[in-house]
């Protein structure tokens, strides 16, 4: 049996021939047109008519298959067209889907016929062993591909200065591109498809990796970032785009990222924040360069029209900086925070450079290297700017900002302050120190011309203070006069007089008393509240001369220890000095009281004065105070 069936083998693969011959005889007709049939069907894919493209392709497949079959398997080369055949189509296919914003508005026919042909393939079987053609999947690929070269394209990234136009651009076009994806793409499409969630999540992927290819370019300008902060984290998000409330649930816009990363945002900030610190340094800087060449002029400084020394420097350098922090409350509140420290910064060191500008302007002036007319009168126009600064600056704390965050500013302001009196009361003293050279003297004894001289001199100096607004205008005359008594005192105790006599201590004491109220005269006169007086030292002062039994000095010297907790041993040592009648004995029993007697009680506000005053060695340079202009 065995070498029956091998005779018999032969005969077997003799009978597969005949069968196969068989079959081939009976499908040659048909075989014979399929080359005419690849070349009508290729001529239909490029007459976009895709459905009857996709009929034709698939009798030809079901041909193949059948002869496959019939052949148990053999290839036949007829076939080898059929392949390029449905890569054609289905290029056609992905071209018809990559454009369906276009061709749902001119010819939504072969939209749909595009579509119908994924959907027929997705769902068609083969007996032939070949790779599943995912028609479907290539349809999708395509409308996301299509969507993202129409709106963001290499070619159409905007350059230098564009952003905000194609920022707007894009605010008209997506939304409209949305509303296509509603109206006229999704109903040529199948409901799994999801157009509408598709169309807004492929914006919004290629819109991110845009902006993300844009950032990674070179650093963009301050209105460039601050344009794309406001634009991604305002308008995108807004009712005019994504937040529309015309875009239905099935965009899914709730799962959508960010456009812009915290990285990205952090970027963006720091570069706005730069950019706007270089523009503002630069304009400050020429602020105050326009006030600095206005100090040399041959006039005084300009006036507002209540006769107040004016310039519009403090309102432009308060603009500036108010504008920058106010528009950022636009974008976000992290970003106003960074805009209102620098501004803050960057106001401190205009503040020291002011300072600094005007020690420069001191300096040269009294070196005589550059004599100014008007010297005075522009350190005073230079009070009431620091004034209007002070009375202003609380436009730059924006609302969330803690309170404490104008602190610095506060007091760079009171230092600019502190030195602009200082400058001031220099001048002043250039003007007094020669007249209380020659104070107390004999001839101080007997005539009040000495002081009349005094008393003219700063009348002359003070008379454009009234020019200098509140409160700096009271600061400023109640330091000039604590700057006269103070030099009164320094003359005191310079120990140039002494006492012959009683009738010399009776003198020196009504002088003293004649010289308070002629200073209290003439500083009412010049508008300074009497409450802040420092003339009435001298009538205290006026009772240690006048006492006529030496003994009872020490009540005196405790009763001004009360009164001015500063004064010292020295102080009260030149004072019985002048007496020139006081023994050893009762100088150190009078001295015993500031030890022994009662301590004075605090006051608040008590402002230092002896302890500003040298004895007994003369130092006029020390006399000058450092009190609150210090």
């Amino acid at each position: 049996m065995a070498k029956a069936v091998q005779t018999l083998e032969p005969l077997r693969e003799q009978v597969v021939q005949h069968k196969q011959l068989q079959a081939l005889s009976q499908l040659l007709p048909r075989l014979r047109a399929v080359p005419a049939a690849v070349v009508h069907t290729q001529t239909l894919i490029d007459a976009h008519r895709l459905l009857e493209a996709y009929v034709g392709l698939r009798e030809l497949e079901q041909l193949q298959e059948e002869t496959w079959a019939s052949l148990g398997g053999l290839e036949l080369p007829v076939f080898e067209g059929l392949g390029p055949l449905a890569e054609a189509l289905g290029q056609a296919v992905e071209a018809a889907v990559g454009a369906a914003g276009q061709l749902a508005r001119e010819d939504p026919a072969l939209l749909v016929a595009a579509v119908r042909v994924a959907e027929v393939e997705a769902g068609r079987t083969t007996s032939l062993e070949q790779a599943p053609r995912d028609w479907r999947q290539r349809c999708l690929r395509a409308l996301e591909e299509g969507l993202e070269r129409v709106h963001f394209g290499t070619p159409l990234l905007p350059g230098p200065g564009a952003l905000a136009g194609w920022l707007e651009a894009l605010r008209v076009a997506l939304p409209a591109e949305l509303a296509t994806a509603e109206a006229l793409i999704a109903p040529c499409c199948p409901p799994h498809y999801k157009v509408v969630q598709l169309w807004a999540h492929t914006l919004h992927g290629g819109l991110r990796r845009c902006l993300q290819q844009f950032l990674e370019g070179p650093e963009l300008g301050a209105a460039d970032a601050f344009t794309l902060l406001h634009w991604a984290l305002h308008v995108y998000p807004g009712p005019e785009m994504m937040g529309s409330l015309e875009l239905g649930p099935e965009a899914d816009v709730s799962q959508l990222e960010p456009l812009l990363t915290l990285e990205n945002i952090e970027q963006l900030e720091a570069t706005f924040v730069s950019k706007v610190r270089a523009s503002v340094v630069q304009w400050l800087q020429k602020a105050l360069d326009g006030e600095v060449a206005e100090w040399g002029r041959e006039q005084e400084p300009d006036t507002d029209p209540s006769g107040f020394y004016h310039s519009p420097m403090p309102a432009i350098v308060l603009q500036i900086l108010e504008e920058n922090i106010r528009v950022t409350s636009l974008v976000s509140q992290s970003l106003q925070q960074r805009v209102h420290g620098m501004a803050l910064s960057e106001l401190g060191a205009f503040l020291r450079s002011f300072n600094d500008a005007l020690i420069r302007f001191s300096r040269d002036h009294l070196r005589g290297e550059a004599v100014v007319p008007h010297y005075v009168s522009y350190l005073l126009a230079a009070l009431n700017h620091q004034s209007a600064l002070s009375s202003s600056v609380s436009v730059l704390q924006p609302e969330g900002v803690v309170s404490g965050a104008l602190a610095p500013v506060e007091a760079a302001l009171d230092e600019l302050q502190r030195r602009i009196c200082r400058l001031v009361l220099e001048a002043l003293l250039l003007e007094l120190q020669p007249l209380f050279a020659t104070l107390p003297s004999r001839r101080w004894l007997s005539s009040p011309e000495l002081l009349n001289n005094v008393c003219e001199r700063t009348a002359l100096f003070c008379r454009n203070f009234w020019r200098v607004r509140n409160p700096a205008f009271q600061v400023l005359l109640a330091e000039a006069e604590r700057t006269v008594v103070l030099q009164y005192l320094c003359a005191l105790m310079q120990g140039r007089l002494v006492c012959r006599s009683a009738d010399e201590r009776n003198q020196a004491a009504e002088r003293m008393q004649q010289d308070a109220t002629q200073l209290r005269d003439l500083f009412l006169d010049l508008g300074l509240e009497e409450s802040v007086h420092c003339a009435p030292v001298l009538l205290t002062l006026r009772k240690l001369l006048n006492l006529h039994d030496p003994t009872m000095l020490g009540l005196e010297v405790a009763s001004l220890r009360q009164q001015f907790p500063d004064v010292s041993e020295e102080h009260i040592s030149a004072l019985l000095d002048l007496r020139g009648d006081v023994s050893r004995e009762q100088r150190l029993a009078a001295l015993s009281f500031l030890q022994d007697g009662p301590q004075p009680s605090p006051r608040a506000g008590r402002r230092a004065l002896f302890s500003l005053v040298p004895a007994p060695t003369p130092s006029p340079s020390s006399c000058l105070f450092s009190g609150s202009c210090a």
